[in-house]
């Protein structure tokens, strides 16, 4: 009963915005050959780039999963368990369906390049299902952070997330100005930690206090946006476009941080008008539902595209309206409704795979109180650079099977699978078990 509704209903908001935005700005066109290709709909089409306003909405994914963690954080410590243990469970949970989908995605692309498919189409393929991945090597530095990042903020409050702020915009001044190599990479964990960071000082009511606090946050992120946009060197897609320089997310740049705040600030104020909503129990239980799967569908979301692209594009049996024209605007709606109905089946398909998962996630979790743990880090390492390669290159850089990271994500997870749960704590069986010696 003392579950926010609120912030699962802001992941739930997130991984639905995040599907429709990817679907939205997808575009098929069959080639001369036969083959498809996908024009970029933002570089295409430039005022589309103002739709990303509505559709980049990864920052309260960020804001609800420090609210989440620093929660969940809190509980094993008040316990005594290790920040290890801790670590250890966050990132199995993460890492275990990515490593299912991954390899299913990699048998597909090793069973195509052995057969001969052109390696242009299995390189758009792979990039297309790879897609999300930028998200993932993001949250398991922070989930790693988290523990010193929450003695922080409970040492010094919302001083935390200022200081990453002002160390964010540092560092996109040195990439912009002086141009200082590989400095901003930092505003992945900067930009997207500022957002993580205010969702520890939320959970413990340091934003909601006054109200004048989400209001300062979302005019004065508002403003700093526009500001930055106009005066400043910065787009307005929050989305990557190719050949804009500089770009706002790769990496995440200071109007990027100016937006996510203006967004915290937005969501603190929406807060009360949702959680009523959310009262109503019909209303609940959709979100509950959708968050039940919002890892399904955050991986998952882009194989409905190639299915209605096979059966549809390549058949030749969708009609084929110029690109950004009138009557492509139009079919956008029938697009998005076919391409929601393949999701349920994939999601309808894809559940016994998600019991199993769930199963094996209890059976191996690593206990609380883990302190043996090289294995983990070094685990966690080599998931993040495969994951890292995924999303930069994609499943099938230049139409190749990538060898190096399959190997290094199959590596890494196994190392993380392997802090099993020790008998410092009692499992569920181990009463029962005495029951049974004692008869």
């Amino acid at each position: 009963m003392s579950r926010d509704r609120y912030v699962d209903f802001m992941r739930a908001w997130a991984i639905v915005l995040v599907v429709m935005g990817h679907w939205l700005i997808t575009a098929l066109v069959p080639g001369p050959g036969g083959q498809l290709t996908a024009p970029e709909l933002l570089a295409t089409i430039p005022w589309t780039q103002w739709l990303t306003l509505g559709f980049q909405i990864m920052p309260l994914f960020f804001l609800a999963g420090g609210h989440a963690a620093g929660g969940s954080w809190s509980r094993v410590r008040e316990t005594g368990g290790t920040a290890a243990g801790w670590v250890g469970r966050r990132a199995l949970r993460l890492l275990l369906p990515v490593a299912v989908y991954s390899g299913l995605v990699l048998f597909a692309i090793g069973i195509c390049s052995a057969v001969g498919v052109d390696p242009d189409t299995l390189a758009l393929v792979g990039w297309a299902m790879a897609m999300q991945f930028w998200f993932l090597p993001v949250y398991l530095i922070l989930s790693v952070l988290t523990p010193p990042l929450h003695a922080a903020h409970r040492r010094w409050g919302l001083l935390v997330p200022v200081a990453m702020g002002a160390a964010a915009l540092a560092a996109d001044a040195l990439t912009l100005a002086v141009q200082v190599p590989y400095v901003g990479l930092l505003n992945y964990v900067l930009v997207w930690g500022v957002a993580y960071q205010l969702g520890l000082c939320w959970r413990d009511g340091l934003l909601t206090g006054r109200r004048r606090v989400p209001v300062t946050m979302a005019a004065g992120g508002g403003l700093a946006f526009a500001a930055l946009i106009t005066l400043g060197p910065f787009p307005v897609s929050l989305i990557l476009v190719t050949g804009q320089t500089p770009n706002n997310t790769n990496p995440p740049s200071a109007a990027m941080l100016a937006w996510a705040v203006a967004q915290v600030g937005l969501c603190l104020l929406a807060a009360p008008a949702v959680r009523r909503l959310l009262a109503r129990e019909r209303v609940w239980r959709a979100v509950r539902h959708v968050g039940g799967v919002s890892m399904t569908l955050y991986l998952w979301h882009m194989l409905p595209v190639l299915v209605v692209a096979a059966a549809f594009y390549l058949t030749g049996i969708a009609p084929e309206p110029a690109f950004g024209s009138a009557a492509w605007w139009g079919l956008r709606a029938p697009w998005l409704l076919v391409l929601g109905v393949v999701l349920v089946g994939v999601l309808l398909a894809l559940r016994p795979l998600e019991r199993r998962q769930a199963l094996l996630y209890e059976r191996i979790r690593p206990d609380v109180g883990l302190h043996r743990t090289w294995p983990l880090w070094l685990g966690l390492t080599t998931s993040v650079a495969a994951l890292t390669s995924f999303a930069m290159r994609g499943f099938a850089p230049d139409g190749r099977f990538p060898v190096l990271p399959a190997l290094s994500l199959a590596l890494g997870t196994t190392l993380v699978m392997a802090q099993r749960r020790t008998a410092v704590h009692e499992t569920p069986d181990e009463p029962r078990n005495a029951l049974k010696k004692a008869a």
